[in-house]
């Protein structure tokens, strides 16, 4: 069986690709004139003109890809599937009417899967080392650097990028989303598809909603209240779309309180398109869809990748009217205005080469800006290359690359993974989205490039004896501690595997100046915090990681990224300690199916009897959660260290449509720093909400001894709370307490005001 599957998944990545890239990308133009091609009509005029000209037939054909079937036969020797760059993401264009495929590619930390048609794509640092930067100027570059190779590999839509909030910090895709709080992964995420949709893109939010652990993903119903989820993972899909303009949302594979979140018509179509006033269209999740008339009727308008709910039975339905011809024209309304409305029709992919230097440059920039220094007792850090005789690096598999996240995301490792699993594991029909890949960016060789006077040697940390003898031997040492996460499984605990605790436990006992760079898709638990000299949390730190983390560790680089999550002391601390996990099936259950899909896509969606997940701590994401509870944590959310210190006073709040925020921001130290600045607001007891939330935030570039007043501005919005009862956003009258500092528990600055 096992042999069976690992063949069926051989040829399912075999046939990611079914014809190489000609030179210009066809179904993507025409050089023919058509009444829709005049760019002075709105895009709803032109889909309109379009769908006027269109068989019954041709409107189905865009809303469902090719089956899983496609994906397990030979490649087609001839028709629209010749035009596909990969089968996985393909919906075949109308050449007639000159209405182009839509190639569609994963592009949450760069082009996922180009590696299996030999072509490069960039790989950058994961979505949490993103969001730790809280830049939303470097996530417009990121955006940029990912469009320009979204279309030099001749995609046209992007499947970027994932704002689910960490809810559950053991969900094994929380290294592709923007942290735990909505304002802040909302506007990360809003700018990098704004700058992927000037480049003439259709851009997509996923996964929508509540998709927030993997384990049992196309069972699990997530139960939340409308206020709860309002306020946390829809806010997020809301502030992205409102600084976007994203084109699509892919609905997710879980039931939102029992109903399927690509059938659901309170979030598609009350929410959604009506409450968000969203113009583009829904695509399901790879396999999600789950019926025809219901997901038709609750807004879902296209399937991927083609469980044929939208094939035959849609046509069927509509001739029955089942389904009305007026939803079915909204269903493809919505895709050619998108296809309009984005550019892809007036100016699509050409083939070209990725700026490969480019990429590298942004790379590295991300790292270096979302590298989060934790610890640092006694100055340990930065390390001074001209005075350090002997370094030991030691675990993490330093000597040969930097980890990354698995799944759809994964950007294939240039020149092949680093460390390549036993044969017996590469075999497993699932390895591609389980078995870890490290990108060749060697930390060892960037620490010998920083300290070329030093003798710099490496310890696998396989034997935790001999480490501790080579640090021992050391005048430092940096020891390399991973946890590989990917799609298609949840951490058991965020607990470091492989006895990696007990490596750093007699390391740090045979030399006090031990480092610890943290690789990790989330926050980790480190029992043996108060035993070393510092931390780094480096994530996933992608192609240019060795030289990043080189430059924080030496000084070249002042870490100034801040936690985008919370690090908490103990999973018992956690709004559910004990992870929910899928009930095993037995006769007793009717295992739902997932239409179509080959035996290891099936595993891979962690097929089970369904099951809740009771979101019971309802607004309490994250920080809010922590302090509600009044749990101390580990490291709090908006936490990091600099290599400089700073001081904050002088606040003055100016209450109004748009309350300023206003206080200066001193650099205390002796060297330049960027510090992130946050603002908080506590709101009047009425209201029922958690301590605080953030409302703002700034980067403040600061030489030594420089002071600077900076203004952030909140907005009303931010200051809301969600009335069930009215169905509506509201502001509650009372007092509200704006608080300033340097994390969500450092916030030294606080003054009230009256709304």
């Amino acid at each position: 069986m096992i042999k069976r599957l690992a063949l069926a998944f051989a040829s399912l990545t075999a046939l990611l690709v079914v014809s190489n890239a000609p030179a210009q990308f066809p179904g993507m133009s025409s050089s023919k004139h058509y009444a829709w091609s005049d760019k002075s009509l709105s895009p709803d005029a032109r889909a309109d003109m379009v769908i006027k000209e269109m068989t019954l037939d041709e409107k189905i054909q865009l809303l469902h890809g090719p089956g899983w079937g496609v994906l397990m036969s030979s490649a087609p020797e001839s028709g629209p599937l010749t035009r596909a760059i990969s089968v996985l993401g393909f919906i075949p264009g109308i050449p007639r009417l000159g209405v182009p495929d839509l190639q569609m590619t994963d592009s949450n930390q760069g082009v996922s899967m180009a590696g299996t048609k030999g072509r490069y794509a960039t790989a950058l640092p994961s979505d949490e080392a993103m969001a730790a930067a809280w830049d939303p100027a470097l996530s417009y570059e990121i955006g940029t650097m990912i469009g320009h190779e979204v279309r030099a590999l001749g995609f046209n839509m992007s499947l970027g990028s994932g704002i689910n909030m960490i809810r559950e910090p053991r969900n094994g895709r929380t290294f592709e989303y923007k942290g735990e709080d909505p304002l802040l992964a909302g506007t990360l995420a809003g700018q990098e598809l704004k700058a992927e949709k000037a480049l003439h893109i259709i851009t997509d939010l996923k996964h929508y909603a509540v998709n927030d652990q993997d384990a049992g993903r196309i069972v699990v119903n997530s139960i939340i209240s409308k206020r709860a989820m309002q306020e946390s993972d829809l806010l997020a899909f809301q502030i992205a779309l409102r600084d976007s303009d994203a084109g699509a949302f892919m609905c997710s594979y879980n039931r939102i309180n029992g109903i399927y979140a690509c059938e659901n018509p309170y979030t598609l179509t009350d929410v959604l398109k009506k409450q968000f006033g969203f113009r583009g269209f829904v695509v399901s999740d790879w396999g999600g869809t789950q019926s025809t008339v219901a997901a038709a009727k609750a807004g879902l308008d296209m399937e991927m990748p083609g469980n044929d709910s939208f094939g035959a039975p849609l046509k069927k339905a509509v001739e029955s009217g089942e389904v009305p011809m007026d939803r079915l024209n909204d269903m493809v309304h919505r895709i050619l205005r998108t296809e309009f409305d984005s550019g892809i029709f007036d100016d699509p992919p050409q083939q070209d080469a990725p700026d490969v230097l480019k990429g590298l440059e942004v790379a590295q920039k991300t790292e270096e800006h979302g590298i989060v220094l934790l610890k640092n007792s006694a100055g340990q850090l930065p390390l001074n290359a001209g005075a350090i005789k002997s370094i030991a690096v030691i675990g993490g598999h330093a000597d040969a690359g930097v980890i990354s996240g698995g799944g759809s995301s994964q950007v294939s490792p240039a020149g092949g993974n680093a460390v390549p699993p036993p044969p017996e594991m590469a075999r497993n029909p699932l390895a591609f989205f389980l078995l870890p890949v490290y990108h060749r960016s060697v930390p060892l060789k960037g620490i010998e490039a920083k300290a070329p006077h030093a003798a710099v040697k490496f310890d696998p940390g396989t034997d935790p004896a001999a480490a501790a003898a080579l640090a021992k031997s050391s005048d430092v040492a940096i020891v390399f501690a991973v946890q590989h996460e990917s799609e298609g499984m949840d951490l058991k605990t965020i607990a470091l595997p492989d006895k990696q605790d007990a490596l750093i436990e007699a390391v740090a006992a045979a030399n006090p100046h031990t480092i610890v760079v943290v690789e990790s898709g989330g926050a980790v638990l480190m029992p043996w915090i108060d035993k070393v000299a510092a931390i780094v949390e480096a994530w996933f730190p992608g192609i240019r990681g060795s030289e990043a983390i080189a430059n924080v560790l030496f000084g070249q680089v002042n870490p100034s990224g801040k936690l985008p999550i919370t690090f908490p002391k103990s999973e018992a601390d956690l709004p559910h300690p004990t992870h929910i996990d899928p009930p095993k099936a037995d006769a007793t259950h009717v295992v739902p199916k997932l239409p179509g899909a080959p035996g290891p896509v099936g595993m891979m969606m962690g097929i089970a009897p369904p099951f809740d997940a009771n979101y019971d701590e309802g607004l309490k994401v994250g920080y809010k959660w922590y302090d509600a509870e009044k749990k101390p944590v580990l490291f709090p959310f908006g936490y990091g260290l600099s290599y400089t210190t700073y001081a904050y006073s002088g606040l003055k709040v100016t209450p109004g449509d748009s309350t300023e925020v206003s206080f200066t921001v001193k650099n205390t130290g002796k060297r330049a720093g960027s510090e992130i600045a946050q603002v908080y607001a506590s709101l009047p007891d009425s209201a029922g909400e958690p301590p605080n939330r953030l409302v703002g935030w700034t980067k403040i570039d600061l030489a030594p001894g420089e002071s600077k007043q900076v203004t952030v501005p909140v907005t009303r919005e931010r200051l809301q709370i969600f009335d069930e009862a009215s169905d509506s956003w509201k502001l509650v009258s009372g007092q509200y307490t704006l608080r300033v500092g340097a994390s969500s528990r450092d916030l030294p600055l606080h003054q009230s005001v009256s709304f």
